[in-house]
């Protein structure tokens, strides 16, 4: 369940990348997303929990290229 999230991100990052284009897509929520993901990834070293750090490692992956979408093509 923990990979269904980032599988239902790759859509919006194809779409901004492809269509260079992130017109409706807020920049704000996005890095409030890397935030929290972030805060998960260090939860999850510090508890030693492999399934936390896998899965919101690969949230850190597309939040990031989602963000630097918005910057280039916003």
């Amino acid at each position: 369940v923990g990979g269904f999230g980032p599988l239902m991100t790759i859509p919006q990052v194809i779409k901004i990348w492809g269509d260079k284009t992130a017109e409706g897509v807020s920049l704000i929520s996005w890095v409030a997303y890397l935030f929290v993901a972030i805060f998960w990834v260090v939860y999850g070293v510090m508890h030693k929990e492999k399934p936390i750090i896998v899965t919101y490692a690969s949230w850190i992956v597309l939040e990031i290229m989602v963000i630097a979408g918005i910057i280039l093509y916003g």
